[in-house]
């Protein structure tokens, strides 16, 4: 189907274009080009060094990062009525299963994906494949505190009044917060027990703040354990941070980011190669090195002595979830998480 000359592309290729062409050192014209989301931050940065740099290499295809968090690709997604802003999702599971309800996504040609077989299957769809894999845990400082030995011991002394909290706007606080409440007889739909222990705990914590706050006080030791992933406990690490990460003695919780095609996205083909190039070995094992720590889907890739499984195997006995039971009710747990706790 053929688009107008002035279109997202075209304006996307006046402006970021020419800013990534020479943020990357590349040449401004390619054989083509794809755009896609990426979550802020530590994903943005390592798509620019190691994704970018590759796409361009094996395909000749210049890629453009549109910075948004889940929720807002849904939402421009949605806003988009035909001409997507954009040719990729990527998103955790809740925003990944909400994106499916609405019909946001193409189906995938798994055939135009080398590198698919190397996926742990339970995670590849036809409109969505695994890029990288979250692992959540606890972290903790152990020049202070012992290893808690599970999510109920963050609620008993030393660790109370050492404890960061934050609500459900992640996947990773929504996760540990569930399991904190099946801890104290809740369950996936009841977090009525957590809410009441952490009203017990309120007076004494140590901090309540958002997500993207949580590293920062860890590392100016404001806090010494909070629920948080392997990955922001390898980056503390890596700055030189005292942190360790415990595995629950329920178990360590397991989740993997995704991307899907856009329904209706200006450039499939190119799509496919970047989604292929993203999952390919090489990629892969670069973005699992320092500083930025992804856990890798590809079967290929050896894993790193510092996570917590020695194979991509092990992942299908960590505690998974259900995000169809959970998005009904995340909006609701967030705002009584903000008026009863984070006010």
């Amino acid at each position: 189907m053929s688009r107008p000359n002035l279109n997202r592309r075209t304006f996307l290729g006046g402006t970021a274009g020419l800013a990534g062409a020479t943020l990357m050192g590349r040449p401004a014209l390619a054989a083509g080009s794809v755009t896609a989301a990426i979550y802020p931050g530590t994903w943005e940065e390592a798509f620019r060094d190691i994704v970018a740099p590759a796409l361009m290499e094996e395909h000749d295809i210049d890629l453009q990062l549109d910075p948004a968090y889940a929720v807002d690709q849904i939402a421009k997604a949605r806003a988009a009525r035909g001409l997507p802003p954009f040719d990729v999702f990527v998103l955790d599971p809740g925003p990944a299963a909400s994106g499916l309800e609405m019909g946001l996504y193409a189906p995938l040609d798994l055939s135009k994906l080398t590198n698919a077989g190397k996926l742990p299957e339970a995670f590849v769809s036809e409109t969505g494949v695994p890029v990288a894999a979250q692992v959540v845990g606890i972290g903790y400082n152990p020049t202070k505190l012992d290893a808690p030995s599970g999510w109920a011991a963050l609620f008993e002394d030393p660790y109370a009044s050492r404890l960061g909290l934050t609500g459900f706007q992640t996947t990773f606080g929504t996760t540990s917060l569930i399991e904190i409440a099946k801890a104290f007889g809740g369950s996936q739909t009841d977090i009525d027990p957590a809410m009441a222990r952490i009203q017990e705990i309120l007076p004494k914590v140590a901090a309540v703040a958002q997500p993207a706050s949580m590293a920062g006080l860890f590392q100016q030791g404001q806090i010494d354990v909070m629920y948080t992933n392997t990955q922001t406990v390898a980056n503390l690490k890596g700055r030189g941070v005292d942190i360790e990460f415990a595995v629950p003695d329920t178990g360590a919780i397991a989740f993997v980011t995704t991307m899907h095609l856009v329904e209706d996205a200006e450039n499939p083909d190119n799509a496919h190669k970047y989604i292929d190039t993203v999952i390919s070995q090489g990629v892969q094992s670069r973005l699992m090195e320092a500083p930025f720590n992804f856990v890798p889907v590809n079967g290929d890739v050896e894993l790193i002595a510092s996570l917590p499984m020695a194979s991509l195997d092990e992942m299908s006995s960590f505690v998974r979830h259900d995000w169809g039971e959970i998005n009904p009710l995340r909006p609701g747990w967030i705002e009584r998480f903000n008026r009863e706790v984070a006010k």
